[in-house]
């Protein structure tokens, strides 16, 4: 091994470096904006600038699910309150606009805050255009925050979008309470944010003024936010879980039932949803999945033990028979597949009052998060442009062959393809593995 005062002198100088390092700054970087080298090919930015705000919105007069007890008789009159709500909204900037590009954001643990670091520039002037751009709205899951998608919010606001992400009190980090609140609330949430951001777009005192156009919006959801949107897109919730005290109290999820609840608002042109929980839990039936009157994009990993694969995302793709809608599938991927931005460094760690090493809030077992994102920012981008942008170049790299291992790579020399060539649009060379893209068409 060598002299032993020659190695200890070593290990002081080592660790001096290591110390010395850990100081500098190359900690914690936490970039949101990562573009692998293997990225395909519309997962890139944009041409637009970017900027980022934070609003404040309040929702009056709704049910206060915190002050219901199922263990109790129920109250005469259902309490009420005005309903809170923090928004983050990513949107097209002028030109080489320079400021501020992170973003401060609490983990899991909802005590730890922590920088995020992107291209969105903080409170930059909206870029001066003659053509509104469309809104597209993001949820996220239980519990989580406005933050937790960043990474594909900012990348489709570089895109020709104006993206709004919803903090949904009582299912962030910070306020994470009776989970009641969150199965009424969430799909009141979305709408209710649509509505106030059409509201901003006609005020000429609000910087949203004449930027975006809310009738032609798309909803993202991941998770909880999911099962919002999968509600928003038409699908009733069932009798079954309507009347069940162990989810919301008092019938107060009837607001959301089938038959009973109002038809899909006509702002919303199409749905995107992450790993949607409830169907494995019976929220959704067969019958009421026919209601969806939105085309859908369901994301999800084979291996998701908290929504399910096949009897939760996968059942709600091919039941929702009246719309056209797509599934992507991360083969082995659980349940954060391709929503959730890469997680923080400062998250590796055991947290006693959660029991689990915070990371793996964010991560999965066998994918890259970056490399998830990139590949959800490139089919997201394809379908909003198609769904809400009306962009037909975008279906050739929606109608690829299933599974992305039987696409055959085979070009010419001046890199035209061959007739066998059937290898997934914007996919560079061996780069499309693990993965399915699976299409019904309305009726099927």
């Amino acid at each position: 091994m060598g002299n032993h005062k020659t190695y200890g002198k070593w290990l002081k100088s080592a660790f001096v470096v290591f110390t010395v390092s850990l100081s500098g700054a190359s900690i914690a970087e936490n970039r949101i904006d990562t573009q692998r080298p293997d990225a395909p090919e519309l997962a890139a930015y944009g041409t637009h600038s970017i900027g980022v705000r934070q609003l404040e919105v309040t929702n009056p007069n709704q049910i206060e699910m915190l002050k219901l007890d199922s263990t109790e008789p129920e109250p005469a009159t259902l309490p009420r309150y005005d309903r809170p709500l923090t928004l983050e909204v990513w949107y097209p900037a002028l030109k080489s606009s320079t400021g501020n590009t992170t973003l401060k954001a609490y983990m899991r643990d909802g005590k730890t805050q922590v920088a995020l670091h992107g291209k969105a520039v903080r409170d930059a002037k909206p870029e001066m255009t003659d053509k509104a751009f469309p809104l597209v709205l993001i949820s996220h899951g239980y519990p989580g925050n406005r933050f937790l998608l960043s990474h594909l919010a900012e990348n489709i606001a570089s895109k020709g979008y104006v993206v709004v992400s919803i903090d949904h009190t009582d299912s962030t980090y910070r306020t994470k309470a009776a989970f009641s609140s969150t199965l009424v609330n969430r799909p009141v949430d979305q709408l209710f944010v649509l509505g106030q951001i059409e509201e901003m777009s006609k005020d000429k005192n609000s910087f949203l003024y004449g930027l975006v156009d809310t009738a032609d919006t798309g909803l993202i959801g991941y998770s909880m936010g999911g099962y919002g949107a999968v509600i928003n897109a038409g699908a009733g919730v069932t009798e079954q879980a309507a009347m069940s005290q162990q989810g919301a109290p008092f019938g107060t999820l009837k607001r959301h039932q089938t038959g009973i609840k109002a038809s899909t608002d006509k702002r919303l042109k199409t749905v995107i949803a992450f790993a949607p929980w409830g169907m494995n839990y019976h929220m959704f039936s067969h019958d009421t999945l026919q209601e969806i009157s939105v085309p859908m994009l369901l994301v999800a990993g084979s291996q998701d033990d908290v929504s399910g694969y096949e009897n939760g995302v996968r059942a709600i793709w091919q039941g929702a028979t009246n719309v056209n809608r797509s599934l992507l599938t991360y083969d082995n991927a659980n349940h954060n597949a391709g929503a959730v931005m890469p997680a923080p460094e400062e998250s590796y760690v055991f947290d006693k009052d959660l029991g689990f090493n915070i990371s793996e809030h964010y991560i999965d077992a066998v994918w890259d998060n970056a490399r998830m994102n990139n590949i959800a920012q490139h089919f997201v981008t394809a379908w909003l442009d198609k769904y809400l942008k009306n962009d037909v170049s975008k279906a050739a790299y929606l109608n690829i062959v299933p599974n992305a291992n039987d696409g055959v790579y085979a070009l010419e020399e001046q890199g035209n393809p061959k007739p066998e060539h059937t290898y997934w649009k914007g996919f560079p060379n061996r780069t499309a593995k693990g993965l399915r893209f699976e299409r019904l068409a309305a009726g099927e």
